[in-house]
């Protein structure tokens, strides 16, 4: 294990580089030692033989682009038994906390708070599955309930239009009069994007809402049908 050198106290740094350099006839320089000491961590990287932390970070701002410098050190603990042993203490305390559950484990019955402020997004297979649920055509699904915006990979054709212009109003197909007695309107057709939603982690959750009991749906979403002109 290398020796450890008190950068607290530059004369002892110097003596022990030359005697590093006596020994191992290596050339060695107070210029090539960085004395600043870590005041603000930024991360911290463990793998099975190295532990490395990134420091001291500086952001300089610029009108268009900021720069972002940050201290790192790298070192192989493995052969060093305390580190060995403070890291076991992570490992241990790791696996206490392994299964703990997190905050939300399913959303309340009818809160359908995500429904509004979020703009669910859709693709071409979300629209015709909603088409075929709701027994419209594909145009006239993507014309009346799809705000067009397509994404630069051409995937997303747009965002499922609210029942105001306002993208912080509720969804178009949320069915019910307040939280607790939400529920989605064409749930057997939803889009990808909702499907793939999960509250773990959600911050906007109704914590008012009871979390025992079951929530009854009311009738499904059903278009209007347009006067013929």
């Amino acid at each position: 294990m290398p020796e450890t050198i008190d950068l607290t106290d530059l004369r002892k740094v110097k003596r022990s580089l030359a005697a590093f350099t006596r020994e191992t006839d290596q050339p060695t320089s107070l210029d090539l030692m960085d004395i600043e000491p870590l005041a603000q961590m930024k991360s911290i990287e463990i793998t099975e033989e190295h532990i490395t932390i990134q420091y001291n970070e500086e952001i300089a701002f610029r009108y268009n682009a900021n720069s972002v410098t940050y201290k790192e050190w790298e070192y192989k603990y493995n052969d060093d038994p305390e580190f060995v042993a403070a890291i076991a203490k992570v490992v241990e305390l790791a696996r206490k906390h392994l299964r703990d559950l997190p905050e939300n484990l399913a959303c309340p019955p009818g809160c359908g708070e995500c429904c509004s402020g979020y703009e669910p997004f859709v693709s071409e297979a979300d629209v015709q599955r909603i088409a075929e649920h709701l027994g419209l055509s594909y145009r006239e699904t993507l014309d009346r309930y799809v705000v067009k915006r397509l994404s630069v990979d051409g995937f997303n054709l747009g965002y499922l239009r609210k029942t105001t212009d306002d993208v912080a109003d509720r969804c178009v197909f949320l069915k019910g009069s307040a939280s607790g007695e939400h529920y989605c309107g064409i749930y057997a057709g939803r889009p990808r994007d909702c499907r793939a939603f999960t509250p773990i982690g959600c911050t906007d959750v109704d914590e008012s809402l009871p979390r025992k009991g079951e929530h009854v749906s009311g009738p499904a979403f059903r278009p209007r049908h347009e006067r013929k002109r």
